[in-house]
This record gives structure tokens, C-alpha cells and sequence, in this order.
């Protein structure tokens, strides 16, 4: 049963043993104690609801609730009072419905949460818990089955479903070494896997674990048409006012007035638009902990990023070859390569991708010693990469290199050295400037590394603030340095260092989709996939989302101030008024739901 259905049910149920004894056994008496009874509990509970929230410093607008309810059990309309009450509890279940229904895309990734694996256990397979795994154990992965923790390929190859975890449309072949992510679904070939993470570490869970946290905040954000409160109850007071006065103080005039006034349609309007655009958010595989931040998001001005693993895909390329005097450049690439071949370390790997397939050559007497580099026979040549005092014997003046390198040597002389950058994201440069249409007024890239490769980033990017050499805490400075009319401050970043300077921000962002990291743990938002341009997203729909919650506020007010208009001339009875503020809640929740639409093209910061 949703959160306030029982009330709205009971209600129904008063009404018909009130209707029973009112027009059946001719006691209107009973009809009318049984409901004033609940709507004395109703007004108590609103009551001590909005005290709490004087408390906070806060006024809400439920003090025309009340009055609207104690106004007509003074004028003994009873069933005006039951019809403001079914008003009430049916505009709190109809707001838990869309509520429900709008966040369905995130519940559905907690009813798919992996619950049992199939265990190999001597050679026999044993269906287990899925928290009961633990890391070295072997699972066995069916046909059409869903990996139940991260793990590795140790037998066979298939292609995995990774869409619900990545947005990747096309299947992703996996063979014997390969990483899996749990959630993800096998093709059509059974494989083999070793455990390397504990379920609630992996992957499915990390997302499971954000999406509860998202399903716990809308308590903090249901109040966002308080900011209407004064001016609307000052208003709806007025007009009930002016009615009694000029009607010869008649207190039924009142009252019809104030049922119409009731605020039940701005009390809706709000949660249930944010939290439909928490749900267009999930949809764009996006994860938002709490309304608030969908508000912020609308209003960024500045927006922050770290440059290693955000702005640029954490993977190097060759920028130059440098060799000394006598060596060829294409032969010390070529050599070096050979060397670093069979290395799974990401400069070495980094090195071979961008070099020609022609160059490398068969490698004999391989090494490697820790942490320095690695060395090998290629042609009959002892070849040797690495630090730099690794290579030589230390009578070289080591070269000037202000970027990542490697150093080589070719029978013990020093033939030079190869440098490499950071890959800069496809998508990079273009949602730096889509940011700058959707009202970004200052872009930053904050970041420990040097200073020129900072720049270099930066300027391909179209970034126009470049702070380099920075330690997390001066990061976190950066972003409390900005001033007031430049906030809020949006910060996305991927790593653990950069879990401070999402916590400092107005906004966190992070870049999770490589799994479960303190970065993501301390953002306001994840990025399930490695899409930048999520961010253009993120925007979109916060700005989005306001505009709805916005326009379907002033609506509401628009509607029932009309009403109230009305109902002071006498043309409409309380009962009827009551009924009508049900339509303007049907109206309110309807508009609402329009924030789970996509959003305009402006919006989106495109043409």
C-alpha cells in the first residue's frame, strides 16, 4: 500500500457509513460526528506538520488546508468537510502514485539485482547466494544469464549485454582474461569466471547502492512551493475576507472561498515534477541522490572539471620521438615497442597501439626489474626501456622533458626518448561548448598535473581557465574562491583524489563508470557511463525540470485564485468547490509529469 493510501481509503469508508446513516436511516448526526472526528485528526497532524516547519525557519502553505477544513465543520457543511479530506488524502496518494510512477526506471535496477550465482565447487555447480561469493571463488555464467559480482574470464569467450551499465547497444565480446561487470547479461556461450570483487563491492551493487540513496532524499525537496506561501495565503485570506464582508460578514462565504483555496495542487506540483526529472535523469544513465541538485543544475554558472579520466580518457599517445645523435627515429620507436610488447602497463601498452605492426619485431632474453623498466635481445640488439638512469649508466645529462616519457638505450648507449599525452575525449570539446550555451559562465580545469600539458588540454578542449600543480586541497580552494554570482559551482571528476572537490561543490559529479570509487560516493550525481557529454544531459533536464515545476506552481495559483474569485460571488456551494480543487490537483500532477519529457533543443545547448 503506498505511504498515504490508508487515509485516502478511510476516508471512502466514513463517507459511505456517513451516507448509509444520512440518507438511509435518516441520522445526518452520525454522518456528521464520524467525519468531523477525522477531520479534527487531520488538522491536528497538518497543525503540528507546519509547526515543525516554523521551527525550520520555514512557512508552509498548509495553514489554507486547515482553515478550509475547520471553516466548514464550523458552518456544519459535513460533507464539504469529507470532500476537502478525500481532497487531501487523494491529492497525497495520487502524488505517492506518480511518484511510484515516475521513478519506476530506478526501482527496476533493484528487482534485477543479481540474488544467486551458480558456485563450482569440485567440479559439481552448487547455486548460492550471491553475498555469499567470496574472491577466488569460480562461477559459472549460462546462456542468457546475468553476471552476479565483477569478476574475470577463466574459461570460454561469449559477447555481454552491458547496455543497463555502460549504454553501449552493441554486445561486448569477452574472452579468457577479460574484465566482467556484474549486472551485465551473457550471450549465447557458457564461461567460466573467477570472483575479484565481493557483491557489495561490484559493479550492479555500487549502482543498487546509489539508487537507494536517490529513493531516500525527496523528503528534502517536497516544500519547493513554500517560496509562493506568504503572497498566496495572503491573497486567498484577502478574498475570503473581502466575500464575508461584502456579503454582510457571512461566514459560509467564507468558507467556500477557503475550499478552493485549499494548496493541495501546489503541494504536489513540485515533488512530483523533480522527481520526474530524477527519473528522465536515469534514464540518460544518470544517478541524482537528491531533488535539490536537479534545482542547482538548472542554475550552474561555473562549471569545474578534473583533466586526467574526465576531460581526457585516462589513455596515452605518442606525442614525439626524440632521438639522439646516430639513431633513427623510427628505429628506436620500433625497438622500444618490441621490448614493451608483452607489458600490460599503460604507457607500454600505449607505446605498441601507436606503433606500426611492421616495426615490431620478435623480442629473446626479456627482463623486467621493478618500477624501472624492462630490457630484451631484438635483432641481436640489447635493447632497454625505462627511467632514465635505468638505461644509461649514469654519465648522461638526462634531457629536459616536461611530459610522461620513456627513455632508450641500444647496446648501452642512450638513443633517446619517446613522450606521450593525454588522449583528449571525442566528445570533449564539444560539451565545453554546449556547456557555454546552456549559460555556463566560467569553465575551469583543475588538475595536479604540469602545467603545459595542462594548457595543451585545456586549449584543445576550449577550456579558458587552467589551474595546473594543484593537491586536492588547493583544489577544494578553487572551488570556495568562487564568487557568489558565479554560483553554483558544478565539479565532475572521476578519481578518489577527487572525491574532496565534489563534496566542496555546490554539484558533484562523477565519472562512475568504471565502479563503485569514493568519487562517486561523495557526488550529488553519477555518471553511469563514459560519456562526458552526460554532463550537457545533466543540465538539460535540471533546467528542464524547474521550467515544468515552475510553470505547473503558477498555474496551479493561477487556476485556484480564478476559483476563489468565483467562489466569493456565492455561485459556487463548498461541495462543489471541493470537487473542483480535485481537478486542479489531476491538472497539477498531469503538468508535473511533463518534466520526464526530453528537453528542448535550447536546453540541450544545441542549435
Amino acid at each position: 500500500m503506498l505511504k498515504n493510501q490508508w487515509k485516502f481509503f478511510l476516508v471512502l469508508f466514513l463517507g459511505a457509513i456517513g451516507a448509509f446513516c444520512a440518507f438511509a436511516l435518516g441520522q445526518g448526526i452520525i454522518a456528521e460526528v464520524l467525519i468531523d472526528v477525522f477531520g479534527v485528526y487531520m488538522a491536528i497532524t497538518m497543525a503540528m506538520e507546519m509547526y515543525e516547519d516554523l521551527k525550520s525557519g520555514r512557512w508552509g502553505i498548509d495553514i489554507l488546508a486547515i482553515i478550509a477544513i475547520v471553516s466548514t465543520m464550523l458552518i456544519r457543511d459535513y460533507w464539504a468537510t469529507w470532500m476537502i479530506l478525500v481532497m487531501a488524502t487523494g491529492g497525497e496518494t495520487l502524488e505517492d502514485y506518480a511518484t511510484s510512477q515516475a521513478d519506476r526506471e530506478l526501482r527496476s535496477l533493484l528487482n534485477n539485482s543479481p540474488r544467486v550465482a551458480n558456485k563450482m565447487v569440485d567440479g559439481s555447480l552448487v547455486e548460492v547466494k550471491v553475498d555469499d561469493l567470496a574472491i577466488g571463488d569460480h562461477v559459472l555464467i549460462t546462456p542468457g544469464q546475468q553476471v552476479p559480482v565483477d569478476g574475470v574470464v577463466v574459461k570460454g569467450e561469449s559477447s555481454f549485454d552491458q547496455s543497463s551499465l555502460t549504454g553501449e547497444s552493441i554486445p561486448v565480446d569477452k574472452k579468457v582474461g577479460d574484465d566482467l561487470m556484474s549486472g551485465s547479461i551473457n550471450g549465447d556461450v557458457a564461461v567460466e569466471m573467477e570472483v575479484t570483487r565481493l557483491a557489495k563491492d561490484s559493479e550492479y551493487q555500487s549502482i543498487v547502492a546509489l539508487v537507494k540513496s536517490s529513493q531516500a532524499q525527496p523528503a528534502k525537496f517536497v516544500k519547493m512551493a513554500d517560496r509562493y506561501a506568504v503572497p498566496f495565503t495572503i491573497i486567498s485570506l484577502v478574498i475570503g475576507l473581502v466575500a464575508a464582508g461584502v456579503s454582510g460578514w457571512n461566514f459560509t462565504r467564507f468558507a467556500e472561498v477557503m475550499v478552493v483555496a485549499s494548496p493541495c495542487p501546489l503541494l504536489i506540483a513540485a515533488p512530483v515534477a523533480l522527481i520526474s526529472g530524477m527519473s528522465a535523469m536515469s534514464r540518460h544513465h544518470i544517478i541524482v541522490k537528491s531533488g535539490p541538485t536537479l534545482e542547482k543544475l538548472s542554475r550552474a554558472k561555473t562549471f569545474a572539471f578534473d583533466k586526467t579520466g574526465t576531460l581526457t580518457q585516462n589513455k596515452l599517445e605518442v606525442s614525439e620521438v626524440i632521438p639522439m645523435e646516430g639513431f633513427d627515429k623510427t628505429e628506436i620507436q620500433g625497438l622500444a615497442a618490441s621490448v614493451e610488447q608483452q607489458s600490460s602497463h599503460i604507457i607500454a601498452t600505449s607505446l605498441v597501439v601507436h606503433t606500426d605492426d611492421s616495426l615490431i619485431k620478435r623480442v629473446e632474453d626479456l627482463k623486467e626489474t621493478t618500477a624501472q623498466g624492462v630490457e630484451g635481445k631484438v635483432d641481436g640488439k640489447l635493447v632497454k626501456v625505462g627511467k632514465f638512469r635505468f638505461v644509461t649508466d649514469g654519465n648522461e645529462e638526462k634531457p629536459q622533458v616536461d611530459a610522461t616519457a620513456i627513455f632508450i638505450s641500444i647496446d648501452g648507449k642512450f638513443a633517446g626518448y619517446v613522450t606521450f599525452k593525454d588522449m583528449i575525449r571525442p566528445e570533449t570539446a564539444d560539451t565545453i561548448a554546449r556547456l557555454r550555451k546552456q549559460g555556463a559562465k566560467e569553465i575551469m580545469m583543475l588538475t595536479g598535473d604540469h602545467q603545459n600539458v595542462a594548457e595543451q588540454i585545456g586549449k584543445a578542449a576550449g577550456v579558458t581557465q587552467v589551474r595546473a600543480g594543484l593537491l586536492p586541497k588547493q583544489k577544494i580552494e578553487a572551488i570556495r574562491n568562487v564568487p557568489e554570482e558565479l554560483r553554483p559551482v558544478v565539479m565532475t571528476g572521476d578519481g578518489v583524489n577527487d572525491a574532496p572537490s565534489l563534496t566542496a561543490a555546490d554539484v558533484g559529479i562523477a565519472m562512475g563508470a568504471k565502479g563503485a570509487t569514493a568519487a562517486s560516493e561523495s557526488a550529488d550525481a553519477v555518471i553511469m557511463v563514459n560519456d562526458l557529454s552526460k554532463i550537457n544531459d545533466a543540465v538539460a533536464i535540471g533546467k528542464h525540470t524547474m521550467r515544468v515545476a515552475n510553470i505547473d506552481v503558477i498555474t496551479a495559483i493561477i487556476i485556484v485564485i480564478i476559483l476563489e474569485v468565483i467562489a466569493a460571488t456565492g455561485v459556487i456551494p463548498a461541495f462543489i468547490g471541493a470537487i473542483l480543487q480535485e481537478v486542479v490537483d489531476l491538472i497539477a500532477i498531469s503538468l508535473a509529469l511533463l518534466a520526464k519529457t526530453e528537453p528542448s533543443a535550447a536546453e540541450q545547448g544545441k542549435e
